[in-house]
């Protein structure tokens, strides 16, 4: 937070876990959970400016790893951007 300049913006794009896994899957699977993301980064004293669904993979189960062959560079991943208040 401090490293960015008042009304700088913050990009976070990352690989989906189930909802209610939260920080759950981040070892073993390589994924968390959204909400947990915008919760934490909303903590630090960032504001949410909106998401993109364009990563959106509804065919991914969410709940095997990303580097698995059946998924890898085909991942559900979630894109949120925030911004530093100014």
């Amino acid at each position: 937070f401090d490293m960015l300049k008042p009304g700088g913006a913050f990009i976070v794009i990352d690989h989906e876990a189930a909802p209610g896994r939260g920080m759950a899957d981040t070892e073993k699977l390589h994924r968390i959970e959204p909400a947990t993301v915008r919760q934490q980064v909303e903590a630090a004293g960032f504001t949410f400016e909106g998401e993109t669904h364009v990563l959106k993979n509804p065919a991914d189960p969410l709940d095997i790893p990303v580097f698995n062959p059946a998924i890898r560079v085909r991942t559900s991943q979630f894109a949120y951007k925030f911004r530093k208040p100014a």
